[in-house]
C-alpha cells in the first residue's frame, strides 16, 4: 500500500486535469490521512472551477468584439506614486486564451504578478509598452503613454478595450470600460504587464539611488 506521504506529494503536485484520476485512484482508501488529503483535493477542485467561471466571465468583452479581429486591452500604472514614470501596457491575447488568475494588478501579490507576467509574455499575440515622463504626469501624458503602447503592437489590433479612458488621436475603435482591469482579461493582462515593468524599473532606480527608497 502506498504511503500517505507519497500520496500527499502526488496530490500537491497534481494539475487540475489530473484531479478526477486521483479521486478515482484513492476513493476506496479508508485511511483518515488519505480522506483528509482527498478533502483538500476537493477544495482545490472547487477553487479551480470557481476560477474558471470568473475567468470566463472576464471574457465577455473579448467575445463581444472578437469578430472584428484582434482585441487589445490597455491599462496604465504609476499615476499615484510620488516618483517614477507612468507605464502603459497594451496586450493582445489569443482568442482561446487559457490563462487563469488574470485580474486587476492591485488585487494580486507581487509573486503572482511576476508569475502571470511570464505567462502573458509567453502566450500573448502581442505586447506593447509606453511610458510618460515623471516630470509632468497628468491626463495628457498618461494617454500619450497608452498611445505609445498601442503603436508598438504587431499585429495592429482592430478594437481597443481601455480601462475607463478614451485615447485621443487613435484611429482604432475604442471601448472605455469602467474598472476594466477587473472586467476584461485583456485589460487585466495589460495592467499586470505595466505594473511588473514599472516595479522592475523602480528596483533598478533604487540600485542607482538607494537613498530615495524607489524600490518600495
Amino acid at each position: 500500500m502506498q504511503k500517505i506521504g507519497e500520496i500527499k506529494c502526488e496530490i500537491q503536485a497534481a494539475e487540475p486535469g489530473e484531479y478526477a484520476t486521483l479521486f478515482e485512484k484513492y476513493k476506496e482508501d479508508t485511511r483518515s490521512g488519505v480522506r483528509k488529503l482527498l478533502e483538500q483535493l476537493h477544495k482545490k477542485e472547487e477553487a479551480y472551477q470557481k476560477e474558471l467561471l470568473r475567468t470566463e466571465k472576464m471574457k465577455e468583452f473579448e467575445r463581444k468584439y472578437e469578430d472584428l479581429g484582434y482585441v487589445c486591452g490597455i491599462d496604465e500604472v504609476g499615476r499615484g506614486p510620488l516618483a517614477g514614470p507612468v507605464v502603459a501596457g497594451a496586450v493582445i491575447l489569443p482568442r482561446d486564451c487559457k490563462i487563469l488568475y488574470l485580474n486587476d494588478s492591485k488585487q494580486l501579490s507581487a509573486k503572482k504578478r511576476d508569475e502571470l507576467y511570464d505567462v502573458i509574455m509567453e502566450n500573448a499575440v502581442a505586447v506593447g509598452i509606453g511610458m510618460a515622463s515623471p516630470r509632468r504626469i497628468d491626463e495628457i501624458n498618461i494617454l500619450q503613454a497608452m498611445r505609445e503602447a498601442v503603436s508598438k503592437l504587431e499585429p495592429v489590433p482592430q478594437i481597443l478595450l481601455n480601462d475607463a479612458v478614451t485615447i485621443p488621436d487613435v484611429t482604432i475603435p475604442q471601448v472605455p470600460i469602467i474598472k476594466g482591469d477587473a472586467k476584461s482579461i485583456s485589460i487585466a493582462a495589460a495592467s499586470i504587464v505595466a505594473k511588473v515593468t514599472r516595479d522592475r524599473m523602480m528596483v533598478e532606480y533604487d540600485k542607482v539611488m538607494p537613498e530615495y527608497g524607489f524600490a518600495s
